[in-house]
């Protein structure tokens, strides 16, 4: 059998495992939270710029519309952003949090640090994992 398919041959194998593994890692904390990892990568994208369009946040997640709209009313339903569309442009709709939303930041603040005791990682591991994999998808684009 040729050996390059062969599923230890492969590299995306355990990185589709990992990717598993570290998203499942986030769920007890953010369960503690009541919010998804998706939600929680939004409210990432806005803690880090209060103000967001649904194309910005988008582009930051690599999410189109169609995926990014149903998360965005949860996470109003939930309180914790607003949804409101823009006076000069009525098609673009600008995200905002509300006060629960830049409460739950100080909340989460130890998630990284759980998830990677969870996983069983140095911060040094994890930077050098998160360069190479950074490297391989900015010469994707």
């Amino acid at each position: 059998m040729d050996e390059k398919l062969q599923l230890k041959s492969q590299v995306c194998f355990p990185i589709y495992s990992l990717s598993r593994k570290i998203i499942n890692s986030y769920r007890p904390f953010l369960e503690e939270l009541d919010i998804t990892y998706p939600q929680y990568l939004v409210l990432m994208v806005l803690w880090e710029n209060e103000l967001q369009t649904v194309n910005q946040i988008g582009e930051k997640l690599n999410l189109d519309s169609g995926t990014l709209t149903p998360l965005l009313k949860r996470l109003e339903a939930k309180t914790l952003i607003c949804r409101s569309r823009r006076r000069s442009d009525e098609r673009v709709v600008e995200i905002t949090l509300t006060d629960n939303g830049k409460a739950l930041k100080e909340k989460a603040a130890y998630v990284p640090e759980k998830v990677m005791e969870a996983i069983g990682i140095t911060r040094e591991d994890m930077e050098d994992l998160k360069r190479i994999v950074t490297k391989v998808l900015n010469r994707s684009k």
